[in-house]
């Protein structure tokens, strides 16, 4: 099992180093002029940071959210965070605001994930503890419900910021910057460490309720925890570069196929694997129809939903 974790980290790492030097434009490492260390530093490395954040947070995410849920087929974007995330951002960028200069928009999509992760909670919890199908069934509807609320928004909309809000939507990394990355980390850093910390009691959970009470875990203790990281992950990673999907339903069960169900190394190996694919989304989105750019939630999803189908016709892939 060391060397299938030691073979996936040096891949990864090699894909964020393709990632780095690769695109538009190709830098040689080794000789590099001063306009060539400018768009190392000061574009494509903060870019390739916020694909690993993201990446990391969804991957981790999904496989906590597969535990929590007993849903193979759960992602981190099924609890609405996303939606409501998109619609404050959506407002932000349309509404022209800048009350907190460059970092607005992600403060907006922060809050709004946070209050939708906040208010999903309150709509799953019954007699003192989540309820599964209660989350999903709350994510699920106040998804559709934000959704349907930001289409209206951009549909009445004839701003300049409409094409920004739209490309934000899609996953789109061209907009990152320094400025964003220190409080991404701190959350996404948070999330993971206590996720992965706790990833001996969600091994528990997944046994049902009675064996991991049995077990000396509290099930409603433990889930309320792994949700809240969840929230804090999945919210961290739609403000850095607004919507990514597949990165939290595939990564997981990618991850499973290597090294199996234990969540102790799923959610460190679905946290790499996550970074390290959308590094590939973006650098293949930068680069297919330069000097266009496509949003990486796009080559995401052309790329995600025909393995999503591959995982449909599997006959073991709801046992996983």
């Amino acid at each position: 099992m060391n060397w299938k974790i030691f073979l996936i980290t040096v891949t990864a790492i090699i894909i964020i180093t393709v990632a780095l030097f690769a695109g538009p434009r190709l830098i040689n490492p080794f000789v590099m002029n001063d306009t060539e260390k400018e768009i190392l530093l000061s574009i494509r490395l903060p870019r390739v940071i916020v694909s690993i954040l993201m990446g990391a947070a969804l991957g981790a995410s999904g496989a906590v959210l597969q535990g929590i849920l007993r849903n193979p087929l759960a992602d981190p974007y099924i609890l609405g965070i996303s939606s409501g995330a998109s619609l404050t951002a959506a407002m932000g960028i349309i509404s022209g605001i800048t009350l907190f200069g460059i970092v607005t928009i992600p403060v907006f999509a922060f809050a709004g994930a946070l209050c939708t992760g906040v208010f999903v909670g309150a709509m799953g919890w019954k007699r003192g503890g989540f309820w599964p199908d209660r989350l999903l069934l709350a994510g699920v509807g106040l998804g559709f419900l934000f959704s349907s609320i930001l289409m209206l928004i951009m549909s009445i909309s004839s701003t300049e910021g409409l094409r920004r809000a739209m490309l934000w939507i899609f996953g789109d990394l061209s907009l990152a910057d320094w400025s964003v990355i220190p409080y991404g980390s701190l959350f996404i850093a948070a999330g993971l460490s206590i996720s992965m910390l706790r990833a001996k009691s969600l091994n528990a959970l997944i046994l049902g309720d009675e064996l991991s009470h049995s077990l000396g875990f509290s099930p409603r203790k433990e889930r309320f925890i792994l949700f809240l990281c969840v929230s804090l992950m999945t919210a961290a990673s739609v403000s850095l570069g607004g919507m990514i999907g597949f990165i939290g339903l595939l990564i997981p069960h990618m991850a499973r196929f290597v090294t199996g169900s234990d969540n102790r190394i799923l959610i460190p190996v679905s946290a790499i694997g996550g970074g390290a694919i959308l590094c590939i989304a973006d650098l293949i989105g930068k680069s297919v129809l330069s000097p266009t750019e496509l949003p990486a939630g796009i080559i995401t999803a052309i790329i995600g939903a025909p393995y999503f189908l591959y995982l449909l016709r599997r006959k073991d892939v709801l046992s996983n």
